[in-house]
């Protein structure tokens, strides 16, 4: 019987990109590395809720934050899923 383990973490990545609003946070970082009140002002979304999908993001391994003093730079460190949300995009 197969080893269905590796297929979580897999599962768990696809549950984060699985929101309209982390997709368009991924897609922004894939274009350029910003900051929470950046994507703030981009999304229209409270900081708090732009805060709470980056945790969901970071956490599944999608992207990670670079500390600059007070501030805190994001990208997208995952390249498949980088790849994934590239061709769920296109138009």
């Amino acid at each position: 019987m197969e080893d269905f383990k590796k297929y979580e973490g897999k599962a768990e990545v696809l549950k984060a990109l699985a929101h309209p609003h982390r997709l368009c946070i991924v897609k922004g970082l894939l274009e350029n590395k910003c900051n929470v009140t950046k994507m703030q002002e981009c999304l229209g979304l409270p900081q708090s809720t732009v805060s709470q999908h980056l945790a969901k993001l970071k956490a599944a391994g999608i992207i990670n934050g670079d500390r600059r003093g007070i501030e805190v730079c994001y990208s997208v460190t995952n390249p498949i899923v980088a790849e994934i949300v590239k061709i769920i995009l296109e138009e």
